[in-house]
Formats: C-alpha cells, sequence, structure tokens
C-alpha cells in the first residue's frame, strides 16, 4: 500500500463527486485525488500506470463495469492484487445481497456515504485515518 499514491474515486454522480472534491479538500489530505465516471475507465487506469493508488473508493451500481464487477477484475489481475490496494464501496445503499457478495469478494470496506456533509466529511477522515495507520506488506514488481 502507497500511503502517498492517489486516492481513487469511481462515482458517476457529479454532485457526489463535487461533495467529495470539498470533503477531501477540507481534510487537506496531501494524495491526489482522481475521479473516474465508470469502472471501465479506473481498471484502464489501474492497468496502465505505474503509480500505485493508496485507496480505491468505488460505487457500486455504475455504467459499463459495475463496482462489483471492477473488483472482481481487480482480484483476478496478480499484479494489482499484489498492490494491496484497500478497495472500498461508498455507497447510496447496502442492500444485504451487495454486502454479502462484497465480502464473499474479500473487499476491505462497505460504507453507505451519509446525507450530511459533516458526516461524509467524517467518515471519510475515519476511513483514511485508518488506512493511514495501517500496515501493509511492500510490493515489489
Amino acid at each position: 500500500m502507497n500511503k502517498g499514491g492517489p486516492i481513487i474515486i469511481i462515482e458517476d454522480d457529479l454532485d457526489d463527486q463535487d461533495i467529495l472534491t470539498e470533503v477531501f479538500k477540507e481534510l487537506n489530505y496531501k494524495n491526489e485525488i482522481i475521479f473516474f465516471d465508470d469502472g471501465e475507465k479506473a481498471l484502464q487506469y489501474l492497468t496502465s500506470t505505474e503509480i500505485e493508488p493508496f485507496i480505491i473508493f468505488s460505487d457500486i451500481n455504475m455504467p459499463r463495469l459495475s463496482g462489483m464487477e471492477l473488483r472482481d477484475k481487480i482480484h483476478q489481475n496478480e499484479d494489482l492484487r499484489l498492490k494491496s490496494i484497500p478497495y472500498l464501496f461508498f455507497s447510496t445503499s447496502a442492500e444485504q445481497r451487495h454486502v454479502i457478495d462484497a465480502y464473499s469478494k474479500s473487499i476491505q470496506g462497505f460504507f453507505v456515504k451519509p446525507s450530511s456533509y459533516s458526516e461524509i466529511r467524517d467518515i471519510i477522515k475515519t476511513i483514511v485515518g485508518y488506512w493511514e495507520a495501517c500496515v501493509s506488506p511492500n510490493y515489489v514488481k
């Protein structure tokens, strides 16, 4: 895990992108924030860059390639899997079948987007703080 790497956010809702941009600005993290509006674009980036992201926040319901499908493709890619990039779902809802499916695919967290700005800020601060404190294997290509 590269704690100084970019934070990837896969979110197709522009309003949610704007809110998350403001939250990360307010929290003043040094990590670059990179948005993708669908899973295919995110997968293309992840498989073509040498940059190792810090965390991936993913919506579930997206066009072209859903969050679950993207997680499967990342988990099947040995190079990406060995990078130990935390992959978290950050979604508007948490249907029980999605939660079960996510954890069966070794997801590192499933969070429902809170409705208020301050709650979103607090949960992002908690998530990022946890992963900043977490120890992971060093990835060597």
